[in-house]
């Protein structure tokens, strides 16, 4: 780790390097999304976890977001640490991880159409928070403690 000489760096420049620089905007808007499989079905198993973060992962960058962190929890649902920049709504966000994911999981996984017989691999809702920068670090420790995949 090296030294910084607060006294000879720009104050501006320290406060700024959490922030991701947009060519109209400066931001760092992050949010806590969690998801349950459809009936809380206990079918994420670690293969499909371990495809699911993949999945996750090029979703966000073919749709200009980033996935932090992501675990599934007890096999049944989804935690994600989301940065996003403005012009991509919640809602949008969460209809590209959702919908695209399942769709996907389902066609590489057909065994999951035993336990989700109606083609949703997901339920329709979901929770959302907003995470400021003083607890980023505790999301992220909060997601690391989820359960693991059991089998």
């Amino acid at each position: 780790m090296s030294f910084i000489d607060r006294n000879t760096m720009n104050p501006y420049t320290i406060c700024m390097s959490k922030y991701i620089h947009d060519r109209t905007c400066v931001y760092n808007i992050n949010y806590h999304i969690i998801w349950c499989v459809k009936y809380r079905r206990k079918v994420l198993s670690e293969p499909i976890a371990n495809r699911l973060y993949e999945l996750l992962t090029a979703i966000g960058q073919e749709k200009g977001f980033s996935i932090v962190a992501c675990k599934v929890g007890q096999q049944d649902h989804v935690h994600c640490f989301v940065t996003a920049p403005p012009k991509i709504s919640i809602t949008q966000i969460v209809k590209y991880l959702k919908g695209i994911s399942g769709l996907r999981l389902l066609n590489e996984f057909p065994i999951l159409r035993q336990s989700l017989w109606k083609g949703q691999l997901w339920g329709s809702s979901y929770f959302v928070e907003t995470i400021g920068s003083t607890s980023e670090e505790n999301i992220r420790k909060y997601i690391e403690r989820q359960q693991n995949c059991q089998h």
